[in-house]
């Protein structure tokens, strides 16, 4: 059983002549080191070659009847299959230039009749070791991209489980803020999308085609819920008091926004350098209640002034704010809401963002019934 194990595991060499004497000698030759299989023609070669055992090894005489050696050598070559066989011409043409065409088909080399076994064998013994290093190294390589691509595989995996952990984390965290003043976290929701729907409207737009990439509008996305996530450091009785704030409260809530950004910029320090999602969660947090005329807080900016995420956010949360009840006012009709946005366009809102609004009504108003509260 060992015998038939170690036979198993010897190069094939396939003999390829139209001469029986010839298949015989050579075929006896070589069949103590080797398996051997014989051929009479170039047509059973390239049926040899095709099947579920292909060769190591094909030894080749040219000159035959019917399709010659170069034919067969030139197919062979020119399959995909069978151009990684070497091909050795076993030939009684010794010119230089008979040699010369063989090798540029494609042959690895070029023995002369009347043949000498030592060189024969040689010559097998010497292809047959270039043949399986060949192949070693085709299978380490394989081998190699198989665990590239699988490591590969494992961590897309692996982040895209830190990146769902991530945005959880961040829901948790802006729902603590949100749920300190009666809101909910459809709201967050709700104004994740409509920002997001904003954004790839104007995202060809000549005043925002820089800004929104498809990164930066995945990022205004996930950053969007954090808007108010100032609002954990303001009293509860300003929070939830149910009737209009005094100047004095209005005051105090208005710092929501500074807290926010700093909040989100002391987490930035911590980490040790930029990152770009906290980037835009500090633009958002801090700038969202600028107004377009400067009548806004905290910094009194106008128009471009204003980061174009704030200006999103901006209209995404008032546009919520009104169709939703708070504890010191009832909800109000899409129709309702989109008037009072309109008529702030130019002044508290970037006008081409009101303009994107009024586009996406539809898209708004669907936003709305799916993250009802």
């Amino acid at each position: 059983m060992n015998d038939a194990i170690d036979s198993d595991e010897k190069p094939l060499v396939l003999v390829v002549d139209d001469s029986p004497l010839n298949l015989s000698s050579i075929s006896g030759l070589l069949k103590d080191l080797y398996r051997v299989k014989v051929a009479n023609n170039g047509e059973r070669c390239l049926k040899i070659a095709q099947s579920d055992t292909p060769p190591d090894l094909i030894l080749l005489d040219i000159m035959m009847e019917g399709m010659d050696g170069y034919e067969v050598c030139q197919r062979l070559k020119g399959n995909p299959l069978t151009a990684g066989i070497p091909v050795v011409f076993l030939t009684g043409k010794s010119a230089v230039a008979d040699e010369e065409k063989g090798l540029l088909l494609g042959a690895v080399d070029y023995i002369t009749k009347p043949i000498s076994p030592p060189i024969v064998m040689a010559r097998v013994k010497t292809h047959l070791t270039l043949k399986a290093a060949a192949d070693f190294l085709i299978n380490h390589n394989q081998f190699l991209e198989n665990e590239v691509a699988k490591r590969t595989r494992e961590i897309l995996a692996i982040q895209r489980e830190l990146l769902d952990i991530q945005d959880v984390t961040i829901m948790a965290l802006a729902s603590l803020a949100e749920t300190r003043d009666n809101e909910t976290g459809n709201h967050l929701r709700r104004t994740q999308h409509y920002i997001k729907v904003l954004a790839e409207k104007l995202k060809s737009h000549p005043r925002f085609c820089d800004f929104l990439s498809d990164s930066n509008i995945d990022l205004l996305f996930k950053s969007a819920p954090l808007h108010d996530i100032g609002k954990v450091g303001i009293p509860d009785y300003i929070l939830l008091k149910p009737g209009r704030l005094t100047e004095e409260e209005f005051k105090l809530m208005k710092l929501h926004s500074r807290l926010g950004r700093d909040s989100l910029e002391k987490a930035e320090q911590q980490f040790g350098k930029p990152v770009p999602f906290l980037r835009l969660a500090k633009e958002i947090a801090y700038f969202h209640h600028e107004k377009w005329n400067g009548s806004g807080y905290p910094d009194g900016l106008t128009g471009d002034a204003i980061p174009a995420s704030a200006r999103l956010m901006a209209l995404a949360d008032v546009y919520d704010a009104l169709i939703s009840q708070r504890v010191y006012k009832d909800s109000l009709s899409h129709d309702f809401a989109a008037n009072m946005l309109i008529a702030g366009r130019g002044e508290h809102f970037d006008p081409d963002v009101v303009d994107a609004f009024i586009a996406l009504q539809d898209e708004f108003k669907e936003i709305a019934v799916r993250y009802a509260d």
